[in-house]
């Protein structure tokens, strides 16, 4: 076997091919430089399942023990009176499973009218005004992500936390676009974690598309710069870069990416074209402070809730809908390469309602 990796050995002979080519400096803001060299990785302790043959499971099946549908299952499983005391369980169902107070007085401000009146004969006629309260909450922010094969290479920067998947993230998009025909490239620009950058290259290899990586506590910048300019050079019609999700401090990681930012902007003035911001959705109302601190320091255009079929409550995405409008991109029901969906409102609101709403 060759000292390099499948993936690293692709980038390493297109970038041999250019004569005089050298690696970037170590800060790209100070003289940018020609595309980062692709440098050899041990393969990572865990590789991403080969999963792309499996069939998606269905919303209901993903959701369906969260806090929020397990909830409010309960309060119309046993066909509750419909009256005050009965919103003031809704209320505290929501409340207690992540949907904020905003969007939570928003709902209970629409059933209350409801109530007084008289326009629920049962409980079937409240849960299907909630359905509709709820879906209206969350229809702005239904933004599926286009990627413009005009701007090319289109630039799309992960941001996010240590431990939210972004890296795996990245490798399920490749995917997703690779099969819908996207010549796709990877930045392995989370060069402070060794792990990420091993990861990302495992992705690569397996979805046949190549990765530009350089070694851990390399410029982050200056990989993500380089490979730009690879893209650009190699006709790419997608570039998907990881970034750093922790440094010593957190203003230290908001002026890393706004960095990253300035970097690309020297080869391509519209980059990046989308900055996605991936979320763990197990953690609740901390989402909200994310979303505020990494909008504030680059600009998000849209986001990954991730993890909503694990301990998640589930209504979170409530409260970011409330307060930010913000396109919510995807959301991870699962570990498998299909369990990345595109947000859909409607399924998201219907797999947590009770069963009952849809006959």
């Amino acid at each position: 076997m060759c000292a390099f990796s499948i993936n690293s050995a692709l980038m390493f002979r297109f970038l041999k091919k250019k004569s005089g080519e050298q690696p970037g400096p170590a800060d790209p803001e100070a003289a940018p430089a020609e595309a980062a060299s692709a440098v050899e990785s041990p393969s990572p302790s865990i590789e991403p399942a080969d999963d792309s043959h499996a069939a998606p499971a269905s919303w209901r099946a993903r959701l369906g023990g969260s806090a929020l549908a397990r909830g409010l299952g309960g309060l119309f499983s046993r066909a509750p009176e419909i009256d005050e005391s009965l919103l003031e369980e809704i209320e505290t169902t929501l409340l207690t499973s992540d949907v904020g107070v905003a969007a939570t007085e928003t709902v209970l401000a629409d059933l209350r009218t409801g109530l007084e009146r008289r326009e629920f004969a049962d409980a079937g006629q409240l849960l299907q005004r909630m359905r509709g309260v709820l879906v209206a909450l969350l229809r702005p922010i239904e933004g599926p992500l286009h990627v413009n094969r005009a701007r090319k290479p289109f630039v799309l920067l992960t941001v996010g936390v240590n431990g939210v998947g972004k890296t795996t993230t990245i490798g399920k998009l490749a995917r997703r676009y690779a099969d819908e025909r996207y010549r796709v490239m990877l930045a392995a620009g989370d060069t402070f974690r060794a792990a990420a950058v091993q990861q990302l290259q495992t992705w690569g290899e397996r979805n046949d598309v190549p990765v530009v990586a350089q070694g851990q506590g390399a410029d982050s910048a200056a990989v993500i710069f380089g490979a730009l300019q690879a893209a650009k050079a190699r006709d790419v019609d997608l570039l998907i870069a990881d970034t750093a999700g922790r440094l010593h401090t957190q203003a230290g990681l908001m002026d890393e990416l706004a960095k990253v930012k300035r970097v690309l902007a020297k080869l391509d003035d519209s980059a990046p074209h989308e900055v996605l911001l991936v979320i763990d959705g197990t953690t609740g109302q901390n989402a909200v402070n994310q979303v505020r601190q990494f909008s504030r320091a680059v600009g998000v255009t849209g986001l990954v809730i991730t993890k909503l079929d694990g301990t998640a409550k589930g209504g979170v995405v409530f409260a970011l809908a409330r307060e930010f409008q913000i396109p919510i991109r995807f959301v991870g029901l699962g570990e498998k390469v299909h369990d990345l969906r595109a947000f859909d409102a409607d399924a998201f609101v219907d797999a947590m309602l009770p069963q009952q709403l849809n006959g």
